[in-house]
């Protein structure tokens, strides 16, 4: 659809739409989430830039099938500025249009500033279950109520040892020293809360689950989770694969089941080597919706 969107083509008629989108630089997101009990489409920007409102727009009347459409992205000024404008847009052409913004990383403000949070890899998991219920419920307030529920219940924390790049300039988007890591990076290499020596997978597992459980979103005894661990470009899945091995006995230990696991580089920054750790606390709903099958480029859940 133009020149910056994609969407499904076989859209049914009162379908409640869902619409994601952002900057190009994280692929396969945001347009390989597009798909069958996915998003229903994407607007995409420039690398790390937000989608002009005139995409967003386009994108908003092709998802559109008369039940009003929910954008869901991460909290980045540009993109608030631009889907907000986009939503406008929309609203002239007598289309509702409602917001989640996902705040999942626990690094970028403490608790008491959610709202101020970026949204990280966890959106993997919030798009799936969004995804799902767009495709059984029969109103925009419902999806809105669903996909804030996955939202509030998934943290995430990122970890990086070597920066990205921006084709346009070559160089990286941020310096680390050599044997360093940046403690809750940001997945365009926005500043961590602190800087240590790289570390075994054995010893940033504890660090990675500390900062996630000294947040305001409570993980204990019988709860059950969706566990993402994501590479941020040039991280191998073997590496991934590691600190899961490292990461699943201090969860049991602590008294948390494992429901599911996702592991793989589906939110990315170019060629950064990194990861992250994205924990989303079920109950019988979302895991209902969870346990949906689903189909798209970045992520299929058979």
């Amino acid at each position: 659809v133009g020149a910056g969107s994609i969407v499904m083509s076989d859209l049914p008629d009162g379908k409640v739409a869902l619409l994601v989108g952002g900057g190009s630089g994280h692929e396969p997101i945001y347009h390989g989430l597009v798909g069958s009990n996915m998003a229903d489409g994407a607007a995409c920007g420039d690398i790390f830039a937000a989608p002009p409102p005139n995409i967003v727009l386009e994108a908003t009347q092709a998802v559109d099938r008369g039940k009003g459409v929910l954008y869901l992205y991460g909290n980045y000024a540009g993109d608030v500025m631009n889907f907000d404008m986009g939503a406008e847009l929309a609203d002239d052409e007598d289309i509702r249009v409602e917001t989640v913004l996902i705040w999942d990383d626990v690094a970028s403000a403490p608790p008491e500033r959610k709202e101020d949070r970026r949204g990280i890899a966890g959106l993997v998991l919030i798009v799936k279950i969004a995804g799902a219920a767009a495709s059984t419920v029969d109103s925009l307030d419902e999806l809105v109520r669903v996909t804030t529920k996955a939202r509030d219940n998934t943290r995430s924390v990122g970890v990086a040892v070597a920066a990205g790049s921006i084709p346009a300039t070559g160089e990286p988007t941020f310096d680390l020293a050599e044997g360093m890591m940046g403690v809750g990076m940001g997945i365009h290499g926005e500043k961590g809360v602190r800087v240590d020596p790289l570390c075994t997978a054995d010893e940033m597992a504890p660090q990675l689950l500390d900062i996630v459980f000294g947040d305001d979103l409570e993980f204990g005894d019988g709860d059950e989770v969706i566990l993402f661990i994501n590479s941020l470009g040039a991280t191998t899945q073997m590496e991934l694969l590691i600190l899961n091995r490292a990461l699943k006995p201090l969860l049991a230990a602590k008294g948390i089941k494992v429901y599911d696991t996702v592991i793989g580089d589906i939110v990315t920054c170019q060629e950064m080597a990194g990861l992250s750790v994205s924990l989303l606390k079920l109950d019988d709903e979302l895991k209902k919706y969870w346990d949906m099958p689903c189909q798209s480029v970045g992520y299929s859940k058979m």
